[in-house]
């Protein structure tokens, strides 16, 4: 069934306590542990809990999530819980500030509940490269949640909390919503601000929005939206209500099914979910066009030079000198090799010595500055069909359903396919989200909206629409 919105304002004392319990409930329920929360404080949780009731009994008028509870994957900074990144070399290393996101959402009186599983530093897209563990999926354990946010996208849709925090780089919070049948959002770049996400790949990276219903992830959205002082490359532009799209026709909006999205290597079964949507939103009165993106089939490789290079520069700073892990070696040099070898996950280790070698003397220029010029052209592409007078496109979030763990472990480059859909977005810097569309094999299956810079209200809208379309068929 379509999950119903957050609100009226909830008992914040009964809402926290219900997601602890929910969350011993999975554990009990799943012997090998889901492993979906790395750190959590229930008494600060419930303390915080009673000082936002207290203010809601006496008046104070406190945001739309007050009395929620949420979390945050654990690359997001906070000041009380850990912030390990998924990785030994970060392990109980506690944060002397928060990131911004946390302290709006806070103020309005959510209630950070825990800390998520993810892939190490964000590098991954199964949550199995998490040095404390691989998360697993709770609509069928044997299975991934996808990644990196795959800890994020598993409280939500374990029933823990009703929305989260996640970030992504390449399609870490629209896969793993995919996978575990709810909405994830990634805004425009620079929609959000980045202060306090501990950095990968610093032109890619967001934070990102998972939500129960597409009502909970624009709530979240609204809240944590716009400039930051502390973030240079924050917008000043004015946050919309994104709630407000949901009253928004479809009649005569423009809806572009992009051929590349389509190949005849897709899933037949994904296929047919997707075109079922667009029928529903044709039905609507939307519009749907075929419309070409035709750099997309270069958007992997392109991906997989320019983000592994800002990896190596932005990861060079955890070298056992300033904070984190310290491995003791012969003299410095030693000391450096010992804790980056020891601290690093063999998938962090492998995207270093990738970025490393493509940003090294004589090949620079043949790879990073190539890549930099081609992910322009991917970027004109969606300015064309934009400009066009396409409002949104609509595709697959990822070419399969949750694999089995351990299904692509020994092959990076199948594991690296995962983001196939949507590693575009973050290249040319666009909104994009996930929304439940049906199941294939039992298994949910997303469909992706993405629309023009700071087109948010209109991808909300298309998605509000979808998601009262489908209702319980999205699940099914």
């Amino acid at each position: 069934m379509t999950s119903p919105a957050i609100g009226p304002r909830p008992d914040s004392i009964t809402a926290v306590a219900r997601s602890f319990s929910r969350m011993r409930e999975l554990r009990a329920q799943d012997r090998d542990g889901l492993n979906l929360v790395l750190s959590h404080d229930q008494e600060r949780a419930a303390a915080q809990a009673r000082e936002v009731q207290r203010e809601m009994d006496s008046g104070v008028e406190l945001g739309p999530l007050a009395g929620v509870p949420f979390m945050a994957k654990d690359n997001i900074a906070t000041l009380h819980l850990p912030t390990t990144c998924g990785s030994r070399l970060l392990e109980g290393y506690v944060s002397p500030y928060e990131a911004t996101v946390i302290t709006r959402l806070q103020r309005g009186g959510a209630i950070l509940a825990g800390k998520t599983n993810c892939d190490e530093f964000a590098m991954g897209s199964s949550t199995e490269h998490s040095a404390y563990g691989p998360a697993r999926n709770p609509l069928d354990p044997s299975r991934v949640p996808g990644g990196s946010s795959g800890g994020s996208a598993g409280v939500v849709a374990g029933g823990i909390v009703r929305v989260a925090l996640g970030s992504e780089t390449g399609g870490s919070v629209r896969q793993p919503a995919s996978f575990c049948g709810i909405v994830g959002v990634k805004p425009t770049y620079g929609r959000v601000s980045r202060y306090g996400l501990v950095a990968f790949a610093s032109s890619l990276d967001q934070i990102g929005v998972f939500g129960a219903s597409v009502h909970d992830a624009a709530t979240v959205l609204e809240v944590i939206a716009g400039r930051d002082t502390l973030d240079s490359t924050s917008t000043e532009r004015p946050v919309p209500s994104y709630r407000e799209a949901a009253a928004k026709t479809m009649k005569g909006v423009v809806i572009g099914r992009p051929r590349e999205y389509f190949a005849s290597s897709l899933d037949p079964r994904i296929a047919a979910l997707c075109d079922g949507a667009l029928a529903q939103l044709r039905e609507l009165g939307a519009v749907v066009k075929d419309v070409s993106l035709p750099n997309t089939d270069l958007a992997i490789p392109v991906y997989y030079i320019i983000a592994p290079a800002e990896a190596s520069s932005n990861l060079a700073r955890y070298d056992g000198v300033r904070y984190g892990r310290r491995v003791t070696g012969d003299g410095l040099s030693g000391m450096y090799e010992r804790t980056r070898s020891r601290g690093f996950g063999a998938e962090v280790t492998r995207r270093i010595l990738l970025g490393t070698y493509v940003l090294s003397a004589g090949y620079r220029d043949a790879y990073y500055k190539r890549a930099q010029q081609v992910r322009t052209l991917i970027a004109e592409d969606f300015h064309t069909v934009f400009t066009a007078g396409v409002d949104v496109l609509f595709t697959p979030t990822a070419p399969s359903t949750a694999f089995e763990l351990g299904a692509k472990t020994d092959d990076p480059y199948a594991m690296y396919l995962s983001d196939i859909f949507t590693v575009t977005a973050n290249l040319a810097g666009v909104p994009a989200m996930s929304v439940p569309i049906g199941r294939v094999d039992g298994l949910p299956v997303g469909g992706q909206f993405i629309a023009p810079h700071f087109g948010e209200q209109a991808m909300f809208g298309a998605a509000f629409a979808l998601e009262r379309a489908l209702g319980a068929r999205a699940h099914q």
